[in-house]
């Protein structure tokens, strides 16, 4: 709530186009816990394809995952792309918010209504659905847009100032896998995920989508550090087993009685069991930092 609080206030000093395009707010934890990467196994698509087809079909269902507070795309997805020439543009007298405003005008999706609809007159007899095309769909459309007409009955058109073609939305990333063209996407935990949890479920729900790919397309996640943890967590608990150990016998070692020693030490799982319990209750996860408490104790 005060993070929302917060953007309301300065809502009203952003630019427009932010505004337009929304604020995103996500938690998520500064670790990356997967990075998962698409490859074309034949070469037929190159960076820009395999990450418009994992913006379409990964990215969503990874999101969705309970314990995953952000996914970023280290790719791109397919879009139109005009590129501007300068030199052309001013040799027509033109500007680049005259190309925007052009765009904006002749590219729009418009509601055509019907012809004889209700309510009507008694004479009216049939009506019809007009259909018309709205926004347009290729390259060579867009070229034909009107940027002005002239009185001599010429007109400058988009194609005579700018080249324009089926590109990426953006070139800020450029992904590499074993030196071949690749689309990443990185996995971030949630602050209150489960690492372990969480990675089997990705794993598991790329396992899930890869039966639905095309066969030139596969998956790899070349970067995981659940392994990392399991290691860790299994060292805590050897140095757990090896501490109950030595209190065995310092504590025989003072008492000189087996009988004795072994009633108290019988209470060390006890107490760690009520320990566990204890987190449980307060919503506290078993993690290092709580394993290692419970050695120290």
């Amino acid at each position: 709530v005060e993070v929302q609080n917060r953007l309301k206030r300065v809502e009203a000093r952003l630019p427009r186009a932010v505004i337009q395009q929304g604020i995103l707010v996500e938690e998520a934890s500064s670790a990356v816990l997967q990075i998962i990467t698409l490859n074309s196994t034949d070469g037929s698509l190159d960076e820009v394809g395999l990450g418009d087809f994992m913006i379409r079909n990964v990215l969503g269902e990874v999101r969705r995952i309970p314990g995953v507070g952000r996914a970023t795309l280290y790719s791109t997805e397919r879009s139109l792309r005009i590129w501007i020439d300068p030199a052309k543009l001013v040799g027509y007298g033109l500007s680049a918010d005259d190309v925007n405003r052009a765009i904006t005008a002749q590219n729009a999706q418009v509601a055509s209504g019907s012809i004889g609809a209700e309510p009507s007159t008694d004479t009216q007899k049939i009506s019809a659905q007009v259909l018309v095309k709205g926004q347009l769909s290729s390259p060579d459309e867009f070229g034909a847009i009107i940027l002005r007409a002239n009185a001599d009955g010429s007109t400058v058109r988009l194609r005579d100032v700018a080249r324009i073609e089926i590109g990426g939305l953006s070139y800020q990333f450029n992904t590499r896998l074993d030196g071949k063209p690749t689309a990443g996407l990185s996995v971030l935990l949630s602050p209150k995920g489960n690492a372990l949890a969480t990675a089997s479920a990705v794993e598991a729900k790329m396992k899930e989508l890869s039966r639905f790919f095309p066969a030139n397309i596969s998956y790899e996640i070349p970067y995981n550090i659940t392994p990392v943890v399991k290691a860790s967590i299994e060292k805590v608990l050897m140095t757990l087993v090896e501490a109950v150990v030595l209190v065995f016998i310092v504590m025989f070692l003072f008492l000189q009685n087996i009988r004795y020693t072994i009633i108290p030490t019988i209470v060390v799982p006890v107490a760690l069991l009520g320990t566990c319990a204890t987190l449980m209750a307060v919503g506290y996860s078993i993690n290092m930092l709580t394993m290692f408490g419970m050695v120290l104790a």
